[in-house]
């Protein structure tokens, strides 16, 4: 299996280790040249510790001759492991097989963009999902999911680590059926869940405080937006801004 793995962040550092602690060879990394959170260092370390060589930066994957380079690898598999950028079909045509991505959601809910915010506001299933790539963003036939519970002591911060954290178990418990090919295409049904732009969320996070609310759907929007340092949910009084964040956690019957 011939595999180009597009990294970044933690998820995609631990997929990077995944490979080499199992010292399986991969044809190709590709790297995120903007690198927000300097992981990129761990990831190429894991890759050439494989053996691996050839190393390509986002910022110059649709040149022609990355393009040709690519193409001459004569890839299986494309692996995107919490790869921030959407993928064009000059990519999606290269692999014999196709392209998997990591989308931390449990889809059809919450396509898109911040997929901790609204699973808590939309109030619907959350999880992970393994997905075929296709020009439309996040609706591609689902290989592997997995149904993460919920609690009220959750939040977008909480709900953001837990799926990269059972992301990496689901591409882990899988990779046996990966590396032979053996994957399934399950077709979404996109008449249900949901699907957000990232501007949405700015808006979906200011409080009018002359506006009915039903407690439930208050206390969602504030543990959703609740993920320090980023800001919480927002409302105006007087002029002036004021922001909201919330800690909620069970009373345990003492025994």
């Amino acid at each position: 299996m011939r595999i180009a793995l597009f990294a970044a962040d933690r998820v995609g550092t631990e997929i990077s280790k995944f490979f080499y602690e199992k010292n399986e060879p991969l044809s190709c990394l590709v790297i995120d040249s903007k690198d927000p959170k300097n992981f990129n260092d761990q990831i190429i370390n894991y890759f050439r510790s494989t053996g691996g060589s050839r190393i390509i930066a986002s910022d110059s994957i649709y040149e022609p001759k990355t393009i040709k380079a690519l193409r001459n690898l004569h890839l299986d598999l494309i692996l995107l492991a919490w790869w921030p950028y959407i993928i064009k079909s000059e990519l999606l045509r290269l692999p014999r097989i196709g392209c998997l991505n990591f989308h931390p959601s449990y889809l059809p809910f919450n396509r898109g963009k911040h997929y901790n915010f609204w699973s808590i506001v939309e109030d619907v299933p959350f999880g992970v999902t393994i997905h075929w790539v296709t020009e439309e963003i996040d609706a591609g036939d689902i290989a592997f999911q997995t149904l993460i519970e919920t609690s009220w002591e959750d939040t977008g911060e909480t709900l953001y680590h837990r799926a990269q954290s059972e992301i990496i178990r689901l591409f882990v418990k899988n990779f046996r059926l990966i590396k032979r090919g053996k994957i399934p295409r399950i077709p979404q049904d996109l008449e249900q869940g949901s699907f957000h732009y990232g501007h949405e969320i700015e808006k979906a996070s200011m409080i009018n405080l002359d506006q009915d609310y039903n407690a439930r759907h208050l206390l969602n929007l504030i543990r959703a937006r609740t993920f320090p340092p980023f800001p919480g949910v927002r409302f105006i009084e007087n002029g002036k801004m004021y922001e909201v964040q919330i800690r909620i956690t069970e009373v345990r019957k003492e025994t």
